[in-house]
């Protein structure tokens, strides 16, 4: 690996987000279903492929960049918790002028003073209106592995509830990983509701759930990209239940003895090969020889040196002395010789 600026935080670029809600005129919605925002039109076509809807350009509140948007049919998608810590968490209160508080629940942060809310409105603060105080904002970096890109997609959410679940679940996960491996895992909008003051508040929340592994897997160290990316093992169980090759038909219908050997390796390299196998691949590699060497001797009229059998013995050839060929006959004594007259 080369050289990395020591005073730089390194960090992938962030394609786009995933949201749970949008803004219709200046009232925000709450969606059910995930939406995908990103400047890359590609990539929010993609996401459209792959879990619904129409994607349409889209441009933010108090921005003046257009991006795309897409509002999918999924309330579920899969992503990836890549090494480092993925969680921001900040009670937050946005204007048009940007950003007016960032508190870490103790210490507002651009003033250094204590919270500022609690010391407003008591330890429930956060039932307040939207708007007189912070909301409680999460923001979960994770990778998307069906899309193109190597970037990463930031979820976030502003839900108080979310808030304590998400750092648990992060944290636990950290854990045992120490933040150097990779953790498949599910991003579900999951409906919640309520009961304060009489009244039924309902409200979604995201969720984030491990995916295809257990928490001994997970919290037992960093696992690997490979299985990250295939939890299940469904690219393993498909190779483990793929039909076996026909090898002794393959080399039946080899040209040549050297094919035969390279059936008789990938069968090896695969983990089929037995005795029987084995025996059976070398006779047709055997059989392959001679044809070659049979027709490679009615193609030149060459033909091998003779070869002593299991005594030693070589075969002879049988001559009919009523008929003896050309080969026999001594110069003088040939048919038609001046010397036989």
């Amino acid at each position: 690996m080369g050289s990395r600026l020591l005073n730089i935080q390194r960090r992938t670029a962030e394609h786009g987000r995933l949201r749970t809600g949008y803004t219709q005129g200046k009232t925000p919605k709450r969606s059910s279903t995930w939406i995908v925002t990103s400047h890359s039109e590609e990539h929010v076509r993609r996401a459209a492929e792959l879990w619904g809807g129409t994607p349409e350009p889209w441009t933010p509140l108090n921005q003046s960049t257009a991006q795309w948007r897409v509002t999918t049919d999924a309330a579920s998608i899969e992503a990836i918790i890549t090494p480092g810590d993925p969680l921001s968490q900040y009670n937050e209160m946005w204007s048009a002028g940007g950003c007016q508080r960032r508190c870490d629940g103790q210490t507002e942060q651009l003033t250094r003073q204590p919270c500022l809310c609690a010391r407003q409105f008591g330890e429930n603060w956060h039932t307040q209106p939207k708007g007189r105080v912070c909301s409680t904002t999460s923001r979960l970096s994770v990778m998307l592995p069906d899309l193109s890109g190597m970037g990463m997609w930031r979820a976030e959410t502003h839900s108080f509830y979310a808030a304590s679940e998400w750092g648990g679940m992060v944290d636990m996960v950290l854990a045992g990983t120490d933040g150097r491996g990779f953790v498949p895992v599910t991003l579900r909008i999951e409906p919640r509701q309520v009961v304060r003051d009489g009244q039924t508040k309902k409200f979604p929340v995201v969720v984030v759930e491990l995916r295809g592994i257990t928490p001994r897997q997970a919290l037992t160290g960093p696992l690997s990209a490979a299985t990250a990316l295939d939890p299940s093992g469904s690219r393993a169980v498909a190779a483990i239940e793929a039909p076996r090759p026909d090898y002794l038909a393959e080399a039946e219908a080899a040209l040549s003895s050297d094919d035969v050997r390279d059936v008789w390796r990938r069968a090896r390299e695969a983990g089929h090969m037995d005795q029987r196998l084995n025996d059976a691949l070398m006779a047709v590699a055997e059989r392959k020889d001679v044809e070659e060497v049979s027709d490679a001797a009615g193609e030149s009229g060459w033909k091998p040196d003779p070869q002593p059998d299991q005594d030693g013995a070589y075969e002879v050839e049988v001559i009919d002395e009523d008929e003896p060929t050309a080969a026999v006959w001594p110069e003088a004594a040939r048919p038609g010789s001046g010397a036989s007259r």
